[in-house]
């Protein structure tokens, strides 16, 4: 089948319709220190969790892991496919990476930053001033991690490296369920990494795995409404992969044993459906189901198109959504309404106070958005009296830096979000703000009246 092609050319526009382009590298194999997950393949020749027919892993095998050797050919590759490159998200997935040697890290990152820049910089710090103003500049980079690895000195170090959104494997919120899965962690270790991460500006996902051993339908929805119920929770973004045997993974050899099915696509579709109605307007799902090829599977794999038929349920049903990729612009684009104005929901979360600024129109399409906090306890010195913007975001198809604005790329959406986080934190008595700015970004909040201080960039109020 030919790939899909867009109007103006771009092979697969889905990747860059949420206005920046995914890159996407892949840790060395390497077991996690606490050992491995009930569900959990990998770690041996394939990094822990993923399986050798994942295309990211696929494409990594081949380069045998070398990380600028990846960003070479993804880079291209995105090139080839008409994708814009100057404003990239650079996406690490594989394993805990602030797991691996220190020298290992310092180096990987490195090397994404020199390839990017078409020159290799002495240091990371170096490799990061030229990204400044590079060509294909790391606008944003997400970080895969556990929550018990979110101390304040694993902040620092992602501060260091560039890292904006981290992802935490979360699964369900039930002790109990850890405890028999291999999790390895508590629960007091997702409400400790939430509440760090989003107090030093990080946009913050949660990875959720309903059907696990040990849980039904009924309990996985009762703790999946805990996650928005409870302040202590309250995530940015979900990826929802329900469990599923995979051959090599220790439920592949108990999973008879332990009497243990996976859900059939039946069960996750009113699973998902149900939770997606759950979802409140801050958040978005990221991804539904992993791609993990059927072969692999030790029972039945579930249908990969289950989250448009999930989708399709819900429009059908006129449900009240609020999830934002269903609300975004770039899928979105027929018959729109332009009589945009911009929306603020207060809420409190992991201590501290979020403002979500977005910008809609009538039908509640989502032109743009920002992520303002109030945060509750500040450990980084720079940070201090800071009110912290922790995500800037413009949807629609992602268009190279100096481009004409198309949709809402590029027109002013951005300033215009910015200036009203700026006003919000000086009437609540804040001094400064603090953007957890890609390094790629720097450039644009420099022209708006903001410096780079430690790692951040912010402006005096």
């Amino acid at each position: 089948m030919a790939n899909p092609k867009s109007p103006n050319g771009i092979k697969k526009p889905v990747r860059s319709k949420s206005g920046v382009t995914p890159l996407t590298v892949v840790l060395a194999p390497r077991k996690c220190n606490h050992g491995t997950c009930i569900y959990c393949p990998g770690g041996e020749k394939v990094p822990q969790s993923y399986t050798d027919k994942s295309p990211a892993v696929m494409r990594a095998l081949q380069l045998n892991f070398d990380v600028r050797k990846q960003v070479e050919a993804r880079l291209n590759s995105l090139i080839k496919m008409g994708h814009p490159t100057e404003k990239i998200e650079l996406i690490i997935i594989g394993g805990t990476f602030l797991q691996y040697p220190q020298d290992y890290q310092y180096d990987y990152i490195k090397g994404c930053y020199d390839v990017l820049n078409g020159v290799s910089s002495s240091t990371l710090k170096e490799a990061q001033k030229i990204n400044e103003t590079a060509k294909h500049r790391i606008v944003a980079m997400c970080i895969e991690n556990r929550p018990d690895n979110c101390s304040i000195e694993d902040i620092k170090k992602m501060r260091e490296y560039g890292a904006t959104r981290i992802e935490i494997g979360v699964q369900i919120l039930d002790d109990e369920i850890y405890k028999k899965i291999a999790r390895g962690h508590k629960i007091k270790d997702v409400v400790d990494a939430t509440r760090r991460l989003k107090d030093a500006g990080f946009k913050l996902g949660y990875h959720v795995m309903p059907g696990l051993p040990y849980s039904n339908v009924k309990k996985d929805l009762e703790k999946f409404r805990l996650i928005f119920d409870d302040e202590k929770f309250r995530p940015d973004q979900l990826k929802i992969y329900p469990c599923q045997i995979v051959e090599d993974s220790p439920l592949a050899k108990i999973h008879k044993k332990i009497n243990y099915k996976s859900y059939t696509d039946e069960e996750i579709k009113e699973v998902l459906t149900e939770m997606i109605k759950i979802i409140p307007d801050y958040c978005r799902v990221m991804r539904v189901m992993r791609e993990i090829p059927k072969e692999k599977m030790v029972e039945k794999a579930a249908s990969t198109s289950i989250r448009k038929d999930v989708e399709e349920i819900l429009r059908k049903e006129n449900a009240s959504i609020k999830e934002i990729r269903m609300r975004e612009i770039g899928f979105n684009s027929l018959g729109l309404k332009t009589d945009t104005r911009v929306k603020t929901i207060i809420y409190d979360a992991s201590g501290g106070k979020e403002f979500f600024l977005e910008v809609v129109n009538s039908d509640d399409v989502l032109f743009g958005l920002l992520r303002l906090r109030f945060p509750g306890e500040i450990f980084l010195e720079e940070l201090k009296g800071c009110a912290l913007v922790r995500e800037l975001h413009v949807y629609g198809q992602a268009l190279n830096l100096g481009e004409t604005g198309k949709n809402s790329q590029h027109t002013g959406i951005g300033k215009l979000l910015l200036s009203q986080a700026e006003k919000i934190a000086k009437e609540n008595g804040y001094k400064k703000i603090a953007v957890i700015s890609g390094v790629g970004v720097r450039e644009y909040y420099k022209k708006l009246g903001y410096n780079l201080d430690g790692t951040y960039m912010i402006k005096n109020l």
